[in-house]
């Protein structure tokens, strides 16, 4: 069913100059374009709008000793996810589970296949069309049958045994709530302007209330009536952070996000629990007393207006 027709979203343009840290991450990704067959792509996340665009012309900036100093400038088209995108969001969600061994094609498959809801973000007239970040909401209940929702299910029952208390709650979520479960898929390429960000998830969240009318039958639409968002993310934990905690150091972050929305997604959050990845990948000086840890946190779909706005004085102010 084709989506509400909306005005095209034009930002203006400017260079996005990141942070040390962000910075330090951007280096390890390729700043090229991904391409569609690319599976070099590390951490993505989000995404929006249908077939609006966002504009920030691509310049690629170096210092004097030739290494990239953090200036990316590029036009950004989103789009309805379509059967050609398949390989690009492959390589987004290419570690989604750590080193699982599981059915991504087939969860790839899902997100493609669920149109109204959902988008991918490309540059502007690029002809490799490669994906630069994918956001959606896939219901749980729906999709229960799906082997890759077993096996997602079953990762996330795993990391959660040792939680005490979350593990019921998970298993609830998992089970008699799924109906009203939404997996929020949230990836992208690690250097994206972060003032995309509002777009993105305005986007989203204002394609799951028009599922919710226009979707042709009663089971479609009530499979977007989510009360509850599932997240897996990826951060940095501080090697010492409980030790630092306990005695009162606060020189450097406990937890660094690799995502600025996971932050305001976790202190929203109606409970969260990390665990250790198996992909532990070279980390920049940046990070030296960090580990890379898996994120799991559920937020319910009230406190959703709150991170809309939130995210909009995050990125304002940053």
């Amino acid at each position: 069913m084709p989506r509400r027709a909306r005005r095209h979203e034009q930002l203006r343009s400017w260079p996005i100059t990141f942070s040390p840290f962000a910075r330090a991450l951007a280096r390890m990704a390729p700043v090229s374009m991904p391409k569609r067959h690319s599976e070099s792509i590390e951490d993505p996340a989000s995404s929006s709008a249908s077939n609006g665009f966002i504009k920030h012309p691509l310049e690629e900036s170096e210092s004097s000793d030739g290494e990239f100093d953090g200036v990316v400038q590029a036009d950004f088209a989103f789009f309805d996810p379509k059967p050609n995108d398949f390989h690009g969001v492959k390589t987004l969600l290419q570690t989604y589970l750590d080193v699982e061994e599981w059915d991504l094609s087939g969860f790839v498959d899902l997100i493609l296949g669920q149109t109204t809801v959902g988008t991918v973000v490309k540059v502007e007239d690029d002809a490799d069309e490669g994906i630069f970040a994918l956001v959606t909401a896939l219901n749980l209940w729906r999709y229960r049958e799906q082997r890759c929702i077993m096996s997602f299910k079953d990762f996330l029952l795993l990391k959660a045994c040792q939680e005490k208390g979350i593990a019921d709650q998970l298993r609830l979520l998992l089970g008699e709530q799924a109906h009203n479960v939404g997996i929020l898929v949230s990836q992208r390429v690690v250097n994206l302007p972060p003032q995309l960000l509002p777009h993105l998830y305005d986007s989203l969240f204002n394609e799951v209330s028009w599922a919710t009318e226009d979707e042709p039958t009663e089971d479609l639409r009530n499979s977007f009536q989510f009360k509850h968002y599932l997240i897996l993310s990826k951060i940095y934990k501080h090697k010492n952070a409980e030790q630092k905690r306990k005695l009162g150091e606060d020189n450097d972050e406990a937890i660094v996000y690799v995502k600025p929305e996971d932050e305001l997604f976790h202190k929203l959050s109606s409970w969260s629990f990390c665990f250790p990845l198996r992909t532990q990948q070279p980390a920049p000086h940046e990070l030296k007393n960090y580990k890379s840890m898996g994120l799991i946190m559920t937020v319910e779909a009230d406190k959703i207006p709150t991170f809309r706005q939130q995210i909009g004085y995050l990125i304002n102010e940053s």
